[in-house]
């Protein structure tokens, strides 16, 4: 194993103190490995067994590793280093861990970003991470990101190389990346490094970065292991976008890899698309989010598709109604899993042993006995054990500050190392955590977070727009969806929704962003103290009109 490196923090991250770093080393839970060091070791111990399956494709251990490292030395000829940051935004195919693993050996940080982003969220993560490279598919769901990468690239100049999987058009395709391994002199990170930068949704229009050390993730992905019962023997199917925390490492397919099972590739997360790999792969557990849970569970009842390998379906992203809970095993013949955690750190999951009440009502238990929880009041006192309050944590993974966010850090962190969640819990006799909601104004649309902020200020750069005002909604598919109240100007024309959602749509934002619905008032409710009462605005749409 890598010595580890010291532990301090750095203006640009955060880290643990090194008296909480050291106890968690004596744990047990902190290793001393990397990505480069498991992904090696796997291949060593059983080169021959499949790593991953997309399509026709299968790759083994021995084949991913040789890849990475081939592409790694590729990396490192054109330039690429220790701490350069390059954004990902690959769909669910095998060439993302190529990628991932290979800028793992470098050390260099894969910033993840979705499919769904567009040219705002792309040009801000480019430019605030200062990227040095892009990674892209060539069209991926009737998109050009090639056409993406260019405008980005004429505007961010340390934006040095732009790969591409599949057609290059006017970029370097990745194929033409990899280099023999003999050829990479890159001295290896160690387990106490950053391995990659997440994406938190956060409350305002400006996404965080969550920087993530090899110790604490790889933690987080065999204490996940042990909860979902993960063996060499599992096969997970990657539905959801892979660069998603919870597809990633909950157990997700990063866990799958350090057990030594096989991670398959699911282009779309549809059941026409998704249950025939079930039934061909042999899948036996899989992550989803409340939405397609409900999509899935009415298609499994009538399905012609063989199920039955599937033993876990893990939900998590937003909260699970009960009733829709209560519907998985029958529909679909398998154990449900409720998963409540966050990029920044923090997972519970109920555990396969519990009572079928407890993980129907229940958002789970903390991996790790040493994930400490508060359960606050405003004034961050604890309430009463069973009422509900403002969940604080901190422990072996969950991250103590933002990449290169000093002022949000001090608003988000306590000044003993708590992370804000920004959600309302109660905590159950057994330990087990209830979501009651959200105490920031963030939007959780079917597990995408939405900041109204954001959106808000896109709309009010429309001409005939006076105000606006986003709020969620409930909603039986989506958990939650977006409402935009607008007050038009004085002197302006009368505006359709469809203008409104089309001139977001233009802003060049992800798709899930655009307001579900649209309501033009003339004024909004107020606070005492003459704010707007986003409270009021909410019980007030129980039946918008779009």
């Amino acid at each position: 194993m890598t010595t580890p490196s010291p532990d301090t923090s750095t203006p640009d991250a955060p880290t643990w103190p090194q008296e909480a770093a050291a106890r968690y080393r004596a744990a047990g839970y902190w290793q001393g490995e990397t990505f480069a060091e498991m992904l090696r070791t796997r291949a060593e111990s059983h080169p021959d067994r499949i790593a991953l399956t997309d399509g026709d494709r299968h790759w083994s251990y021995a084949q991913l590793h040789t890849r990475a490292m081939h592409l790694a030395a590729g990396f490192a000829d054109r330039g690429i280093a220790k701490g350069d940051r390059v954004v990902v935004q690959l769909p669910n195919v095998a060439e993302f861990f190529e990628v991932i693993f290979a800028l793992f050996r470098i050390g260099a940080l894969p910033v993840f970003a979705l499919p769904a982003h567009r040219e705002t969220e792309i040009r801000y993560f480019c430019e605030f991470t200062e990227a040095v490279a892009y990674v892209v598919p060539d069209r991926h769901a009737g998109f050009d990101h090639r056409d993406l990468a260019a405008k980005v690239r004429a505007e961010v100049p340390t934006l040095r190389h732009v790969f591409v999987v599949g057609d290059p058009g006017e970029h370097t395709a990745l194929t033409d990346v990899p280099l023999s391994d003999t050829d990479l002199k890159a001295e290896e990170p160690t387990p106490s490094d950053l391995a990659f930068l997440q994406l938190s949704g956060g409350s305002t229009g400006v996404p965080k970065l969550i920087p993530r050390t090899h110790d604490d993730y790889i933690y987080s992905l065999w204490g996940s292991n042990e909860l979902c019962g993960v063996t060499k023997d599992s096969v997970y199917l990657v539905t959801l976008p892979a660069a998603h925390n919870f597809p990633l490492s909950s157990p997700g397919s990063l866990g799958i890899l350090h057990a030594g099972g096989r991670v398959v590739m699911c282009p779309q997360p549809d059941p026409d698309t998704a249950f025939p790999l079930i039934e061909r792969e042999r899948v036996t557990i899989t992550g989803v989010v409340p939405p397609l849970a409900l999509v899935w569970t009415e298609a499994g009842a009538t399905t012609s598709y063989d199920l039955s390998s599937l033993e876990v379906l893990l939900v998590g992203g937003a909260k699970f109604s009960e009733a829709a809970a209560r519907r998985i095993g029958p529909a679909l013949g398998c154990t449900l899993q409720q998963v409540f955690g966050m990029a920044e750190g923090l997972v519970n999951y109920t555990r396969l042993d519990d009572d079928p009440e407890t993980i129907v009502t229940t958002q789970g238990r903390p991996i790790s006995a040493d994930d400490e929880i508060r359960i606050v009041d405003d004034a961050d006192r604890d309430v009463p054990e069973g009422e509900s309050g403002h969940l604080l944590t901190r422990g072996p993974y969950t991250i103590r500050g933002y990449w290169r966010a000093p002022e949000h850090n001090a608003r988000s962190f306590t000044a003993d190392g708590f992370y804000r969640t920004g959600d309302i819990v109660r905590r159950t006799p057994t330990g087990h955590l209830v979501v009651e909601g959200r105490a920031k104004d963030q939007i959780n649309r079917g597990g995408e977070k939405i900041a109204p902020e954001e959106i808000e200020n896109i709309i009010l750069g429309h001409p005939s727009v006076h105000d606006v005002s986003l709020v969620a909604v409930p909603d039986d598919y989506l958990g939650e969806r977006t409402l935009a109240y607008v007050i038009l100007r004085g002197d302006a024309e009368p505006l359709k929704s469809v203008a409104v959602k089309k001139f977001v749509r233009e802003k060049g934002l992800a798709a899930y962003k655009v307001p579900d619905l649209v309501e033009f008032v003339t004024a909004f409710p107020q606070t005492g103290i003459g704010k707007i009462s986003k409270k009021d605005q909410r019980t007030i749409a129980s039946a918008p009109q779009a």
